[in-house]
């Protein structure tokens, strides 16, 4: 972690003795110098456990560890070619305290309301940022979670709560990362269908959320044919994922589809902060050379 500002055995006391510093370090600290010219970004996303999803592999609880989670975004952070993270307010508010979040492109995540594992799923309410705490806290954008299950009711709201959090972003000049699945219940337990179809079909949803789709992007997950994926938009993309590395054999496909034009970048989470061998610093950098 580079030049805290603060030890992270420090952060609770700072939370009860003096809350107010969290916002000035927020709104003074040094800014993304913005995406035009940028290249290919690399976003890390961490806002998984705010919906209580929380297993890494066989480890149900492996981010349940909130100092060695920090610890662990920190080094990600930290690495070249890193430009950004996309979290819940909790994680922006304890990395910021830290430095680590000075000149990165900052994504706040604003629906965690569907708890994994839970009757009310797809119910993906808006429990965490909003618009306007987007904007008060300096930040550059905001995403947010759209699951669209055919048999779910909860679905046709999700769609309007999202179409009206791009709205509000939009009236702020603030990205709007939206992120699709078109979903099922599979023995009761939601489950993403990746086929190349569905994955169209929920960007192209997604796309023509709000009454503008000035400021949105989309943030989808690198499936077969992703040549056809992606021709199905113009919107600027973040691919999920990451943990194609150099020798792999599916690094050339991923090479094609990071270098096509609607893509932006990635934003990997769990598969650089938690690779199989531990080391956060080498799984970025191998996730830095495939851009």
């Amino acid at each position: 972690m580079s030049s805290p500002t603060i030890s992270v055995a420090a952060i609770t006391e700072l939370r009860r003795e003096d809350p107010e510093a969290i916002r000035r370090r927020l709104r003074e600290r040094p800014r993304f110098a913005g995406t035009a010219g940028a290249g290919k970004l690399l976003v890390i996303a961490a806002d998984h456990q705010a919906r209580g999803a929380l297993a890494v592999g066989d480890d149900p609880l492996a981010m349940a560890d909130r100092e060695q989670l920090i610890e662990r975004i920190g080094v990600a952070l930290s690495r070249p070619g890193v430009h950004g993270f996309l979290g819940t307010a909790d994680l922006v508010e304890e990395l910021a305290l830290l430095g680590a979040l000075d000149h990165k492109l900052v994504l706040g995540s604003m629906n965690r309301g569907g708890v994994a594992g839970t009757t009310f799923e797809i119910d993906d309410r808006f429990t965490g940022y909003d618009a306007r705490g987007i904007s008060d806290a300096g930040l550059d954008g905001g995403k947010m979670l759209l699951r669209i299950d055919p048999g779910d009711p909860a679905s046709a709201g999700a769609l309007e709560a999202c179409a009206r959090a791009v709205d509000e972003l939009a009236d702020r000049g603030l990205i709007a990362l939206v992120e699709p699945f078109w979903s099922t219940r599979v023995d009761g337990k939601v489950r993403n269908d990746l086929t190349p179809d569905a994955v169209i079909r929920s960007a192209t949803i997604a796309s023509g959320l709000g009454r503008t789709s000035a400021y949105t992007w989309l943030k989808l997950p690198a499936v077969a044919e992703m040549e056809r994926v992606l021709a199905a938009t113009t919107l600027p993309t973040l691919l999920l994922g990451g943990e194609v590395g150099p020798g792999d054999p599916r690094e050339q496909s991923w090479r094609t589809a990071v270098a096509a034009p609607v893509v932006a970048g990635l934003a990997v989470g769990r598969a650089l902060l938690f690779p199989p061998d531990g080391d956060v610093a080498a799984a970025v950098d191998e996730a830095v050379a495939l851009l």
